[in-house]
């Protein structure tokens, strides 16, 4: 058994993403515990590669078919990379692409996945890994004993700092293969609205429900939000009703935030919900229901209408 780590390195917009640094990280940490080495395998913008110095090797494979993410062209690269290094993990994260990859190459590699990750410790010769399931309801502890498997991993799970490290890793080159006609074809990428926030890089966030009842009344929470700084975001209701943007969505469906404070108002606590926002570091909830599951997970939390509540929070914030 090899015991090496291999993190499979995402890109967008000619930039690394926060996750692979978090991924590499955490196979630093563990490649290190187990005697190997974290290698990195680079599918596409070649040049990043200098980007990722936590990493003991970086395999690149570039070219022109691979600007942007195609599920065959990539698996095959991919696959390509790793050879006959037969690493002891593989880590992916839970993102479109990388999860439709984290599929394929269980198959391909006829290893096992799991999915869903939120933690990866060494116990022994096993691997566990702890997998949200059911909604963010059940956290299942999965022991791998298998030689080789896989791990998808959900954005904000390892911090990133100690996947960005100073120093050039060696890289090692491949050459792509001819590559056949492609069963999926790329055509477009859709971008969030220009100059929205990023919800996922904030200290404070305020979080809206569909106890707000209307689109008007999210007006009462933006005042307080504006008064405190923060930025709104919402619950997946709010969003389908087209009341705010899906760059503001939080839960399974949308993004996992870790602010150091998040305050809700009119969120009963679904599970949907709490799957991205569990993590924060202070939760506080306005919710009239006594017993919404919210109350379960909050920190501190109140019954009070917030048609009420809102204009006195405001005004005390000097809003």
């Amino acid at each position: 058994m090899v015991n090496d780590v291999v993190v499979i390195a995402e890109h967008a917009g000619g930039a690394l993403t926060d996750t692979t640094f978090e991924l590499l990280g955490k196979a630093r940490q563990l490649a290190d515990d187990w005697g190997g080495q974290a290698i990195a395998v680079l599918v596409g913008d070649a040049a990043l590669a200098t980007q990722l110095g936590a990493a003991g090797l970086v395999v690149t494979v570039d070219g022109p078919g691979f600007v942007e993410y195609t599920s065959d062209s990539y698996l095959d690269a991919v696959m390509a990379a790793i050879g006959d290094r037969a690493p002891r993990l593989v880590m992916l994260s839970t993102t479109t692409a990388g999860l439709d990859l984290a599929g394929a190459m269980s198959v391909r590699w006829d290893a096992p996945l799991v999915s869903s990750v939120v933690a990866v410790v060494a116990e022994g010769d096993a691997v566990v890994a702890t997998s949200q399931i059911y909604g963010g309801k059940i956290m299942a502890e999965c022991v791998i004993t298998a030689d080789r498997a896989l791990v998808a991993v959900i954005a904000g799970s390892f911090p990133s700092g100690a996947g960005h490290r100073d120093g050039a890793p060696d890289v090692e080159a491949l050459v792509p293969s001819a590559q056949g006609a492609a069963r999926v074809v790329f055509r477009s990428r859709a971008e969030p609205a220009a100059g929205d926030v990023d919800i996922t890089a904030v200290d404070v966030l305020v979080a809206v429900g569909r106890g707000i009842g209307s689109k008007d009344d999210i007006e009462l929470v933006q005042e307080f939000a504006e008064a405190i700084g923060a930025p709104v975001a919402a619950s997946r209701p709010v969003v389908d009703a087209g009341w705010l943007p899906k760059t503001r969505q939080v839960g399974k469906s949308g993004l996992k935030v870790k602010p150091r404070a998040y305050i809700m108002f009119g969120i009963s606590g679904a599970p949907e919900h709490l799957e991205g926002m569990r993590d924060a570091e202070l939760i506080i909830a306005c919710n009239t229901d006594a017993k919404a599951p919210i109350f379960d997970v909050a920190h501190y939390g109140t019954t009070v209408d917030l048609f009420d509540l809102l204009p006195e929070l405001t005004e005390k914030a000097g809003g």
